[in-house]
């Protein structure tokens, strides 16, 4: 791979992998609030962030390869019941090693991954409003020099023409029958 295509293929993992990086920090903030020390509170943030982080810059790229399409939740909803357990797991087994120094995982550890499969489904749903917020800009400040981002993009406009055109046309359904009656 050429660092061209590297190149590019970074810059659509960005939004998703920032989006990674301040999960791990609100997750870190969180930790302090509960009253955790600032090292624990570190140790969260690092350990939840990074993974998520990956996880999210790999979804950019899918998008990118057009395995993920805007709009359509159920196949990024799957891909979050995947990764958001084993980022859950990387922060319990990482944090559990820097706080005690030994690895310790729960007893159920497969009640604990279906948990987090089940929380992931929120998690998705943040993620991406998110990405669809953050990711159209991005795309169209790096469309000149990146053909998949100008793909991309090009995606995510023809989505918007279609939800607008759905709109439109509900609302002329509603002025129609609010005339006839």
């Amino acid at each position: 791979m050429t660092a061209e295509r590297v190149r590019r293929l970074g810059e659509l993992a960005l939004p998703g992998f920032a989006i990674g990086v301040a999960a791990g920090v609100i997750a870190g903030g969180l930790s302090l609030i509960a009253g955790q020390p600032a090292g624990w509170g570190l140790a969260s943030a690092l350990a939840l962030g990074l993974p998520l982080a990956v996880f999210g810059g790999m979804y950019g790229v899918l998008m990118g390869k057009e395995i993920f399409r805007p709009g359509v939740f159920a196949p990024a909803g799957l891909y979050w019941m995947v990764a958001f357990p084993i980022s859950r797991l990387c922060h319990e087994t990482v944090t559990s090693t820097l706080v005690t120094g030994s690895p310790q995982l729960r007893e159920d550890l497969l009640a604990f991954l279906a948990f987090q499969a089940l929380i992931s489904l929120g998690f998705a749903i943040g993620f991406i409003w998110l990405h669809e917020r953050i990711t159209p800009r991005w795309l169209m400040r790096i469309q000149a020099g990146n053909p998949e981002a100008r793909r991309l993009l090009a995606k995510y406009v023809q989505h918007a023409e279609i939800l607008w055109q759905g709109r439109e046309q509900r609302r002329t359904a509603r002025a129609r029958s609010k005339g006839a009656s």
